[in-house]
């Protein structure tokens, strides 16, 4: 082995092991306020800790390449002939094969399975979405009310999202539950959620509905609001919609 692979060898395992003191260490993750919500950071964290070797490999080897290797002056005469190295070429199929393989079976199917398994779980609430241009109606079938001005949840209960589309093509999107499907005109698609804090979207703007499919003109307006709150506070809340429906 020549003193190059040498130097980015060792390189490449400095590298990558402050990469995964980074990766591990560091939070870098936005709020996350739904059971679904760690089960997919914890699939993209370990898509980090995989990714990271490869990634930092690439970079020192192109990056040495070009300091070491890089010409000097104006070449006279062409330069020795590159020849392929197929201990190396192997060695990089089968191991990049390997992480194809096993990312697809773990986060891929594990993580799917889990968060199947947790919308196969009884469901305490279901709420309506449907998409317009430029807004979002919420309903709460079961409980009488309509609302376009926020999404409010009770803390720690199950809630399935029956979402579609008035017009045209939306995408139902909460970035604090992690969880995004579309909303299509004429079908319902469904998606759930179990939220695991109390908050609002006065205190973290991740706690918000966002359609995150480019709509019209106004796409960028189409939010609402979502508030967690105790099972008492969503009571009083239905209690009060229930009676301003009443009494316009």
């Amino acid at each position: 082995m020549n003193k190059d692979t040498v130097r980015v060898f060792l390189l490449w395992l400095a590298l990558t092991a402050l990469g995964e003191l980074l990766v591990l260490r560091l939070n870098l993750f936005p709020l996350a306020a739904a059971d679904e919500a760690v089960i997919v950071d914890r699939a993209f964290r370990t898509l980090l800790v995989l990714a990271v070797p490869v990634f930092v490999f690439v970079l020192v080897t192109l990056g040495y390449s070009v300091l070491r290797f890089r010409s000097r002056g104006q070449p006279e005469q062409d330069g020795p002939p590159v020849r392929i190295h197929k201990p190396w070429v192997v060695f990089w199929l089968v191991w990049t094969t390997a992480l194809t393989l096993l990312v697809i079976v773990h986060p891929g199917i594990t993580g799917m399975r889990e968060l199947h398994m947790k919308a196969a779980e009884p469901v305490d609430l279901v709420v309506k979405a449907e998409g317009g241009r430029w807004f979002w109606r919420v309903t709460y079938p079961e409980l009488g009310v309509t609302t376009t001005d926020e999404i409010v949840l009770p803390v720690g209960k199950h809630v399935r999202f029956d979402v579609s589309a008035m017009d045209v093509l939306h995408s139902f999107w909460i970035p604090a539950f992690r969880i995004k499907i579309d909303a299509v005109p004429g079908m319902v698609t469904r998606i759930d959620a179990t939220p695991t804090q109390l908050g609002s979207f006065n205190e973290d703007a991740q706690m918000r509905l966002q359609c995150a499919e480019l709509c019209g003109l106004a796409h960028a307006q189409m939010t609402v609001p979502l508030r967690v709150v105790s099972q008492a506070e969503f009571e009083a809340w239905i209690a009060t919609q229930s009676r301003q429906a009443r009494n316009p």
